[in-house]
Protein backbone atom coordinates (compact mmCIF):
# COMPACT_ATOMS: atom_id res chain seq x y z
CA UNK A 1 0.00 0.00 0.00
CA UNK A 2 1.12 4.00 -0.74
CA UNK A 3 1.58 6.13 1.82
CA UNK A 4 -0.16 8.86 -0.30
CA UNK A 5 -2.55 9.00 -2.92
CA UNK A 6 -1.03 11.77 -4.93
CA UNK A 7 2.82 12.50 -5.52
CA UNK A 8 2.85 16.34 -6.25
CA UNK A 9 6.60 17.46 -8.10
CA UNK A 10 7.01 21.06 -7.67
CA UNK A 11 4.70 23.56 -5.55
CA UNK A 12 4.16 26.64 -8.13
CA UNK A 13 0.94 27.64 -8.86
CA UNK A 14 -0.40 24.29 -11.11
CA UNK A 15 0.75 21.69 -8.19
CA UNK A 16 -0.34 23.90 -5.56
CA UNK A 17 -3.50 23.75 -6.74
CA UNK A 18 -4.04 20.51 -7.36
CA UNK A 19 -2.43 19.27 -4.00
CA UNK A 20 -5.21 21.58 -2.63
CA UNK A 21 -8.09 20.38 -4.21
CA UNK A 22 -6.70 16.73 -4.28
CA UNK A 23 -6.57 17.18 -0.46
CA UNK A 24 -10.01 18.90 -0.13
CA UNK A 25 -11.92 15.73 -1.75
CA UNK A 26 -10.19 13.66 1.08
CA UNK A 27 -6.80 12.47 -0.75
CA UNK A 28 -3.52 11.71 0.97
CA UNK A 29 -1.11 14.28 -0.96
CA UNK A 30 2.76 14.86 -0.37
CA UNK A 31 3.89 17.86 -2.20
CA UNK A 32 7.90 17.99 -3.18
CA UNK A 33 10.53 20.67 -4.34
CA UNK A 34 13.95 20.50 -5.38
CA UNK A 35 14.22 24.62 -4.21
CA UNK A 36 14.91 25.04 -0.86
CA UNK A 37 11.38 27.55 -0.12
CA UNK A 38 7.58 26.76 -2.12
CA UNK A 39 5.58 28.87 -4.35
CA UNK A 40 8.06 28.08 -7.71
CA UNK A 41 8.46 31.31 -9.60
CA UNK A 42 5.90 33.46 -7.72
CA UNK A 43 8.25 32.85 -4.66
CA UNK A 44 8.40 35.98 -2.89
CA UNK A 45 11.24 36.96 0.07
CA UNK A 46 10.75 39.83 2.15
CA UNK A 47 13.57 42.47 2.60
CA UNK A 48 12.83 45.32 4.77
CA UNK A 49 9.09 44.91 4.70
CA UNK A 50 9.10 44.64 0.66
CA UNK A 51 8.15 41.84 -0.76
CA UNK A 52 10.32 41.15 -3.56
CA UNK A 53 9.17 39.20 -6.12
CA UNK A 54 12.85 36.67 -6.51
CA UNK A 55 11.67 34.80 -9.99
CA UNK A 56 10.39 37.94 -11.78
CA UNK A 57 7.21 40.30 -11.45
CA UNK A 58 4.23 38.25 -11.13
CA UNK A 59 1.04 40.58 -11.33
CA UNK A 60 -1.75 38.59 -10.70
CA UNK A 61 -4.73 39.38 -13.74
CA UNK A 62 -7.80 37.49 -15.31
CA UNK A 63 -11.51 37.66 -17.19
CA UNK A 64 -12.20 34.40 -15.64
CA UNK A 65 -14.01 34.40 -12.42
CA UNK A 66 -13.92 30.97 -10.92
CA UNK A 67 -10.15 31.11 -11.32
CA UNK A 68 -10.58 34.40 -9.44
CA UNK A 69 -13.00 33.09 -6.89
CA UNK A 70 -10.38 30.13 -6.11
CA UNK A 71 -7.38 32.43 -5.63
CA UNK A 72 -9.40 34.69 -3.47
CA UNK A 73 -9.48 32.19 -0.61
CA UNK A 74 -6.02 31.79 -0.15
CA UNK A 75 -5.18 35.61 -0.45
CA UNK A 76 -6.42 39.22 -0.03
CA UNK A 77 -5.73 41.02 -3.14
CA UNK A 78 -4.86 44.54 -3.56
CA UNK A 79 -5.69 46.69 -6.25
CA UNK A 80 -2.20 46.93 -7.85
CA UNK A 81 -2.76 48.39 -11.58
CA UNK A 82 0.00 47.38 -14.06
CA UNK A 83 1.32 50.76 -16.03
CA UNK A 84 4.50 50.00 -17.00
CA UNK A 85 6.39 52.96 -18.57
CA UNK A 86 8.91 52.68 -21.54
CA UNK A 87 12.66 54.15 -21.21
CA UNK A 88 14.29 54.85 -24.71
CA UNK A 89 17.44 56.54 -24.05
CA UNK A 90 16.06 58.96 -21.27
CA UNK A 91 12.60 59.45 -23.20
CA UNK A 92 9.99 58.53 -21.10
CA UNK A 93 6.77 56.51 -22.80
CA UNK A 94 3.63 55.17 -21.28
CA UNK A 95 2.52 51.58 -21.81
CA UNK A 96 0.76 49.45 -22.97
CA UNK A 97 0.62 51.97 -26.86
CA UNK A 98 -2.19 54.31 -25.77
CA UNK A 99 -2.71 58.15 -26.51
CA UNK A 100 -0.46 59.16 -24.19
CA UNK A 101 2.32 57.16 -26.49
CA UNK A 102 0.95 58.52 -29.24
CA UNK A 103 1.18 61.90 -28.49
CA UNK A 104 4.48 61.86 -27.20
CA UNK A 105 5.76 59.61 -30.47
CA UNK A 106 3.84 62.40 -32.96
CA UNK A 107 2.34 65.14 -30.93
CA UNK A 108 -1.33 64.36 -32.29
CA UNK A 109 -3.84 64.54 -29.90
CA UNK A 110 -7.41 62.86 -31.40
CA UNK A 111 -7.90 59.17 -32.04
CA UNK A 112 -8.54 59.65 -35.46
CA UNK A 113 -5.09 61.23 -35.54
CA UNK A 114 -3.38 58.53 -34.24
CA UNK A 115 -5.20 55.66 -35.97
CA UNK A 116 -4.55 57.60 -39.50
CA UNK A 117 -0.82 57.73 -38.24
CA UNK A 118 0.06 54.26 -37.86
CA UNK A 119 -2.34 53.37 -40.90
CA UNK A 120 0.24 55.41 -42.70
CA UNK A 121 3.31 53.83 -41.67
CA UNK A 122 1.86 49.94 -41.85
CA UNK A 123 1.17 50.96 -45.94
CA UNK A 124 4.52 52.23 -46.47
CA UNK A 125 6.01 49.27 -44.73
CA UNK A 126 4.12 47.67 -47.80
CA UNK A 127 2.29 45.03 -44.85
CA UNK A 128 -0.90 42.94 -45.74
CA UNK A 129 -0.74 39.52 -43.97
CA UNK A 130 1.91 39.77 -41.31
CA UNK A 131 4.55 36.76 -41.70
CA UNK A 132 7.14 37.71 -38.56
CA UNK A 133 7.26 39.27 -35.40
CA UNK A 134 8.25 42.74 -37.21
CA UNK A 135 5.55 42.97 -39.37
CA UNK A 136 3.01 42.30 -37.05
CA UNK A 137 4.34 45.31 -34.83
CA UNK A 138 4.49 47.30 -38.30
CA UNK A 139 1.03 46.69 -38.42
CA UNK A 140 -0.02 47.07 -34.97
CA UNK A 141 2.01 50.14 -33.85
CA UNK A 142 3.54 51.58 -37.02
CA UNK A 143 7.22 51.85 -37.79
CA UNK A 144 7.84 54.82 -35.13
CA UNK A 145 7.07 52.88 -32.21
CA UNK A 146 8.60 49.65 -33.57
CA UNK A 147 11.50 51.20 -33.64
CA UNK A 148 11.94 52.78 -30.46
CA UNK A 149 9.81 50.74 -27.95
CA UNK A 150 9.86 47.14 -29.46
CA UNK A 151 12.67 46.03 -31.38
CA UNK A 152 15.48 46.62 -29.02
CA UNK A 153 13.29 45.59 -26.05
CA UNK A 154 12.13 41.85 -28.05
CA UNK A 155 15.45 41.54 -29.52
CA UNK A 156 16.82 41.44 -26.08
CA UNK A 157 13.99 39.47 -24.74
CA UNK A 158 14.15 36.52 -27.17
CA UNK A 159 18.03 36.70 -27.94
CA UNK A 160 16.46 36.97 -32.16
CA UNK A 161 15.69 39.24 -34.43
CA UNK A 162 12.60 39.81 -35.09
CA UNK A 163 11.61 39.20 -38.12
CA UNK A 164 13.07 35.67 -37.33
CA UNK A 165 9.98 35.26 -34.44
CA UNK A 166 6.46 34.81 -34.80
CA UNK A 167 4.03 36.87 -35.52
CA UNK A 168 1.71 35.66 -32.35
CA UNK A 169 4.22 36.53 -29.88
CA UNK A 170 3.20 40.12 -30.20
CA UNK A 171 -0.42 39.45 -30.43
CA UNK A 172 -0.18 39.72 -26.39
CA UNK A 173 0.76 43.13 -26.98
CA UNK A 174 -2.25 45.99 -26.11
CA UNK A 175 -2.74 48.96 -28.37
CA UNK A 176 -5.44 51.19 -26.86
CA UNK A 177 -6.63 54.76 -29.53
CA UNK A 178 -7.79 56.07 -25.60
CA UNK A 179 -5.29 57.41 -22.52
CA UNK A 180 -6.05 53.87 -20.69
CA UNK A 181 -2.84 52.87 -19.44
CA UNK A 182 -4.14 49.79 -17.65
CA UNK A 183 -1.84 46.84 -19.76
CA UNK A 184 -3.78 44.09 -19.02
CA UNK A 185 -7.40 43.95 -20.27
CA UNK A 186 -8.53 42.08 -17.40
CA UNK A 187 -11.71 42.78 -15.25
CA UNK A 188 -9.37 41.48 -11.75
CA UNK A 189 -6.53 41.75 -11.15
CA UNK A 190 -3.90 42.47 -8.40
CA UNK A 191 -1.39 41.81 -6.11
CA UNK A 192 -1.71 39.37 -3.22
CA UNK A 193 -1.12 41.59 0.08
CA UNK A 194 1.91 39.71 2.07
CA UNK A 195 3.30 38.25 -1.17
CA UNK A 196 2.36 35.34 -3.13
CA UNK A 197 4.81 32.85 -0.82
CA UNK A 198 2.25 33.43 1.77
CA UNK A 199 -0.82 32.82 -0.55
CA UNK A 200 0.85 29.68 -1.91
CA UNK A 201 1.63 28.71 1.99
CA UNK A 202 -2.38 28.86 2.98
CA UNK A 203 -2.98 26.65 -0.48
CA UNK A 204 -0.58 24.40 1.20
CA UNK A 205 -2.15 24.55 4.29
CA UNK A 206 -2.53 20.73 6.06
CA UNK A 207 -0.60 19.10 3.15
CA UNK A 208 2.37 17.36 3.41
CA UNK A 209 5.84 19.16 1.85
CA UNK A 210 9.07 18.29 1.85
CA UNK A 211 11.56 20.77 0.24
CA UNK A 212 15.29 20.53 -1.29
CA UNK A 213 13.99 17.00 -2.74
CA UNK A 214 15.10 16.24 -6.61
CA UNK A 215 12.64 13.58 -8.06
CA UNK A 216 14.63 13.01 -10.87
CA UNK A 217 17.68 12.02 -8.51
CA UNK A 218 14.97 9.20 -7.32
CA UNK A 219 12.42 8.65 -8.87
CA UNK A 220 11.50 5.09 -7.97
CA UNK A 221 11.59 6.07 -4.41
CA UNK A 222 9.37 8.94 -4.93
CA UNK A 223 7.27 6.77 -7.13
CA UNK A 224 6.73 4.23 -4.09
CA UNK A 225 5.33 6.22 -1.75
CA UNK A 226 2.41 7.46 -3.79
CA UNK A 227 -0.29 5.93 -6.14
CA UNK A 228 0.18 8.60 -9.01
CA UNK A 229 2.34 11.21 -9.62
CA UNK A 230 1.46 15.03 -10.92
CA UNK A 231 4.80 16.59 -12.00
CA UNK A 232 5.10 19.75 -13.19
CA UNK A 233 8.85 19.80 -14.28
CA UNK A 234 10.53 20.35 -17.31
CA UNK A 235 9.48 16.95 -19.43
CA UNK A 236 12.45 16.72 -21.84
CA UNK A 237 14.27 16.35 -18.29
CA UNK A 238 11.80 13.61 -17.11
CA UNK A 239 12.95 11.54 -20.26
CA UNK A 240 16.54 12.49 -19.95
CA UNK A 241 16.45 14.47 -22.67
CA UNK A 242 16.84 11.69 -25.13
CA UNK A 243 15.32 13.39 -27.94
CA UNK A 244 17.31 17.04 -27.21
CA UNK A 245 16.73 19.56 -25.30
CA UNK A 246 13.76 21.99 -25.78
CA UNK A 247 14.73 25.80 -25.85
CA UNK A 248 13.71 28.18 -23.98
CA UNK A 249 14.12 32.16 -22.26
CA UNK A 250 15.84 32.35 -18.84
CA UNK A 251 16.27 35.35 -17.12
CA UNK A 252 18.88 36.49 -15.06
CA UNK A 253 18.55 39.36 -11.65
CA UNK A 254 20.55 41.80 -10.14
CA UNK A 255 18.86 42.55 -7.22
CA UNK A 256 19.89 45.63 -4.74
CA UNK A 257 19.06 47.31 -1.65
CA UNK A 258 18.82 50.87 -1.92
CA UNK A 259 19.00 53.06 1.00
CA UNK A 260 16.57 55.67 -0.64
CA UNK A 261 12.74 55.24 -0.45
CA UNK A 262 11.96 55.60 -3.80
CA UNK A 263 13.95 54.77 -7.42
CA UNK A 264 11.98 55.43 -9.98
CA UNK A 265 8.39 56.10 -8.91
CA UNK A 266 6.86 52.83 -10.90
CA UNK A 267 6.76 49.27 -10.72
CA UNK A 268 7.97 48.64 -13.91
CA UNK A 269 10.30 50.56 -16.53
CA UNK A 270 11.01 48.75 -19.24
CA UNK A 271 13.93 49.51 -21.36
CA UNK A 272 13.74 49.66 -24.69
CA UNK A 273 16.86 50.28 -26.85
CA UNK A 274 19.19 47.71 -27.92
CA UNK A 275 22.03 49.58 -25.61
CA UNK A 276 20.69 48.95 -22.22
CA UNK A 277 21.85 45.10 -21.16
CA UNK A 278 18.86 44.94 -19.15
CA UNK A 279 15.37 44.49 -20.41
CA UNK A 280 13.55 45.95 -17.42
CA UNK A 281 13.81 47.36 -13.99
CA UNK A 282 11.71 46.28 -11.27
CA UNK A 283 10.91 48.30 -7.82
CA UNK A 284 9.45 46.17 -5.93
CA UNK A 285 7.89 47.65 -3.29
CA UNK A 286 5.07 50.04 -5.71
CA UNK A 287 3.20 46.08 -6.12
CA UNK A 288 1.85 45.90 -2.61
CA UNK A 289 1.92 49.88 -2.08
CA UNK A 290 0.99 53.61 -3.67
CA UNK A 291 2.58 55.70 -5.40
CA UNK A 292 2.27 58.73 -3.07
CA UNK A 293 3.44 58.71 1.04
CA UNK A 294 2.61 55.43 2.09
CA UNK A 295 5.50 53.67 0.13
CA UNK A 296 7.63 56.63 0.76
CA UNK A 297 7.67 56.13 4.82
CA UNK A 298 9.79 52.97 4.04
CA UNK A 299 13.31 53.91 3.93
CA UNK A 300 14.53 51.82 1.72
CA UNK A 301 13.56 50.19 -1.65
CA UNK A 302 14.73 47.12 -3.56
CA UNK A 303 14.93 47.04 -7.23
CA UNK A 304 15.90 44.13 -9.72
CA UNK A 305 17.70 44.33 -12.92
CA UNK A 306 16.89 42.02 -15.73
CA UNK A 307 19.04 40.29 -18.41
CA UNK A 308 17.59 38.00 -20.69
CA UNK A 309 19.52 35.38 -21.50
CA UNK A 310 20.02 31.47 -23.90
CA UNK A 311 18.68 28.88 -21.24
CA UNK A 312 21.27 26.15 -20.93
CA UNK A 313 21.24 23.03 -18.92
CA UNK A 314 21.35 24.16 -14.99
CA UNK A 315 20.24 27.34 -15.43
CA UNK A 316 16.41 27.81 -14.63
CA UNK A 317 14.01 27.86 -17.86
CA UNK A 318 11.42 30.47 -18.25
CA UNK A 319 9.59 31.00 -21.35
CA UNK A 320 9.25 28.15 -23.86
CA UNK A 321 10.85 29.22 -27.61
CA UNK A 322 7.42 28.20 -29.40
CA UNK A 323 9.33 27.78 -32.67
CA UNK A 324 8.76 25.27 -35.87
CA UNK A 325 11.26 22.79 -33.93
CA UNK A 326 10.51 22.90 -30.17
CA UNK A 327 6.89 22.33 -30.91
CA UNK A 328 7.54 19.67 -32.91
CA UNK A 329 10.09 17.88 -30.42
CA UNK A 330 7.62 18.84 -27.59
CA UNK A 331 4.75 16.90 -29.43
CA UNK A 332 7.09 13.75 -29.51
CA UNK A 333 7.80 14.41 -26.17
CA UNK A 334 3.91 14.58 -25.41
CA UNK A 335 2.95 11.10 -26.80
CA UNK A 336 5.88 9.48 -24.32
CA UNK A 337 4.14 11.24 -21.73
CA UNK A 338 1.15 10.06 -22.65
CA UNK A 339 2.45 6.23 -22.03
CA UNK A 340 3.84 7.02 -18.63
CA UNK A 341 1.85 4.84 -15.95
CA UNK A 342 0.06 6.30 -13.41
CA UNK A 343 1.97 10.13 -14.36
CA UNK A 344 0.32 13.77 -15.44
CA UNK A 345 2.50 16.12 -16.64
CA UNK A 346 1.38 19.24 -16.13
CA UNK A 347 2.03 23.12 -15.98
CA UNK A 348 4.29 25.56 -17.64
CA UNK A 349 7.19 23.23 -17.49
CA UNK A 350 5.08 20.04 -18.11
CA UNK A 351 2.77 21.11 -20.92
CA UNK A 352 5.97 23.37 -22.41
CA UNK A 353 3.51 26.19 -22.46
CA UNK A 354 3.45 30.51 -22.61
CA UNK A 355 1.24 30.13 -19.31
CA UNK A 356 0.32 33.01 -17.84
CA UNK A 357 -0.67 33.04 -13.80
CA UNK A 358 -4.27 32.71 -14.37
CA UNK A 359 -4.37 30.08 -17.21
CA UNK A 360 -1.89 27.76 -14.97
CA UNK A 361 -4.57 27.54 -12.08
CA UNK A 362 -7.50 27.08 -14.63
CA UNK A 363 -5.56 24.35 -16.36
CA UNK A 364 -4.75 22.64 -13.05
CA UNK A 365 -8.84 23.06 -12.08
CA UNK A 366 -9.73 21.52 -15.40
CA UNK A 367 -7.06 18.53 -14.57
CA UNK A 368 -8.44 18.23 -11.18
CA UNK A 369 -12.25 18.14 -12.10
CA UNK A 370 -11.50 14.94 -14.63
CA UNK A 371 -9.00 13.57 -12.00
CA UNK A 372 -10.84 13.76 -8.50
CA UNK A 373 -14.06 13.31 -10.25
CA UNK A 374 -15.48 16.68 -8.64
Amino acid sequence: MSKYDYLVVGTGLYGATFARLAADSGKKVLAIDKRPNIAGNVYTEEIEGINVHRYGAHIFHTNNKEVWDFVQKFAVFNRFTNSPVANYKGELYSLPFNMYTFNKMWGVTTPQEAAAKIEEQRKAAGITEPRNLEEQAISLVGTDIYEKLVKGYTQKQWGRECKDLPAFIIKRLPVRLTFDNNYFNALYQGIPCGGYTKMVASMLEGIDVILNEDYLADREKWNAMADKVIYTGPIDAYFGFDLGPLEYRSVRFDTELLDIPNFQGNAAVNYTDAETPWTRIIEHKWFEFGKDSEGNDLPKTVISREYSSEWKPGDEPYYPVNNERNSELYQKYKERAAGEKNIIFGGRLGEYKYYDMDQVILAALRMSEEELGE
